[in-house]
């Protein structure tokens, strides 16, 4: 909105920090781990969407409030710069948290980026290629399971998109059977999708395990170690392969910021200012007030994209005069793919589930997708998946193998293997 506005003055510089140079749409990423789709199509160029608004890869270090500068690092040698601002809008989002329990941190794969969509389905592959193996026929066991903790959208969407896809894979495998393979979701609740109601949980639940998922309520992951999950129940499952998707915590540079704050997240008012001059913040680092309610809102997707519009209103007023707008908006609903043409989705306060639920998954995010031609490739990429089976190459990213000989060392070299022929 700025770049089709506020940027186009040329009094005013605004400038878009991201450790990425692409904007990443989340929603689809199980289906890359999956390999419904191509990682590339769910991705955008930044310097593609923005014409106006400068764009600065690199990380955000620290934010000094008092001196008005963020602290950037970049480069091949992460050196420095530091940016001054007049209006600093935080929207940096939350990380991965493993809640110090042992082992996660040095063993679990996370869902979170688009390196760990394509690690994991890489880390899928190599493990039935290794299974595979006559050498692996008695462990096969633990390279055969795959666990899944957290029972929320991403973890169920997850466990779906991996279930299909190791079932449909195996049957490339000569010495492998579908029946070897053991798929876990791991939910500490008493349903699964807690946020779409008891209704849709059940009917999830309740198809992940008829396609031989099995859905463990009420049950925590107490640890990971060389041979497997350790469950709060005192169950041990053998596995080398534990996803992550239970927890999440605010970036670790708000805890620096001298603002208000709950449970780790920068308070704002209605109109999406901190509690610091110039400072704005909106998503997932944010807790914003809903004035219906007397709560905040939740942090989604479909919040955020408002909540954005809103605050660059804002920035406009603050810049060139006028009245601020409070930000004001009601959920429209939520969806899940649980699989196989198959999906649970609340509408206006109206539940959908089966095919319907999953053609409205489908296209809702597809028209929310930026740009057309990603739109073009993922409608492709999703056609071809109806007539061609799921792509099983790992996208490793080893270098080639090399040598460095002298050239008088390999004639030397021809010789004497001319000679031994």
């Amino acid at each position: 909105h700025l770049d089709d506005t506020l940027a186009r003055s040329p009094d005013v510089e605004i400038t878009l920090i991201n450790r990425d140079n692409f904007f990443l749409f989340t929603p689809m990423l199980h289906e890359v781990a999956a390999s419904d789709l191509d990682f590339s199509n769910i991705v955008s160029p930044v310097r593609q969407l923005l014409k106006r608004v400068h764009f600065f890869a690199g990380e955000v270090e620290s934010i000094d409030l008092q001196r008005k500068l963020v602290r950037v690092s970049h480069g091949f040698d992460c050196h420095y710069h530091d940016l001054p601002y007049d209006h600093v809008v935080i929207g940096i989002g939350s990380i991965t948290n493993f809640f110090d329990i042992p082992g996660l941190e040095e063993r679990a794969l996370t869902m979170k980026s688009l390196g760990d969509a394509i690690h994991l389905r890489n880390r899928l592959i190599a493990l039935l290629e290794e299974a595979d193996t006559e050498c692996c026929a008695d462990i096969r066991g633990p390279l055969l399971t795959f666990v899944v903790a957290g029972g929320g959208f991403a973890g169920v969407e997850t466990v779906a998109a991996i279930n299909d896809f190791v079932r449909h894979a195996v049957r490339s495998y000569a010495n492998l059977r579908e029946d070897m393979l053991r798929v876990v979701l791991v939910h500490p609740g008493a349903v699964i999708l807690p946020e779409l109601g008891d209704k849709l949980g059940r009917y999830a639940q309740k198809k992940l395990a008829k396609r031989d998922v099995e859905v463990r309520v009420h049950t925590r992951v107490a640890g990971l170690t060389e041979k497997g999950v350790e469950l709060s129940t005192g169950e041990l499952i053998e596995t080398a392969a534990l996803i992550w998707t239970a927890g999440t915590s605010p970036n670790p540079v708000l805890a620096t910021l001298p603002c208000e704050k709950e449970r780790g997240r920068l308070k704002v008012n209605d109109m999406l200012q901190a509690s610091w001059p110039g400072v704005w913040a909106l998503g997932d680092c944010a807790i914003v007030p809903d004035g219906k309610t007397g709560n905040s809102y939740p942090p989604t997707a479909q919040h955020a994209l408002r909540e954005g519009k809103v605050v660059a209103h804002n920035l406009i007023v603050s810049v060139r005069g006028g009245a601020m707008k409070p930000f004001s908006f009601s959920t429209i609903g939520q969806l899940a793919a649980i699989g196989q043409r198959a999906g649970v989705a609340n509408i206006f306060g109206i539940n959908f589930s089966g095919f319907v639920a999953w053609w409205l998954w489908r296209t809702i995010y597809l028209s929310k997708l930026p740009r057309f031609e990603k739109k073009l490739r993922v409608a492709l990429d999703w056609t071809l998946d109806l007539l061609f089976g799921k792509d099983l190459v790992q996208f490793q990213t080893f270098r080639a193998p090399t040598i460095s000989i002298k050239e008088e060392q390999m004639g030397k070299r021809s010789s004497t293997l001319s000679a031994v022929n």
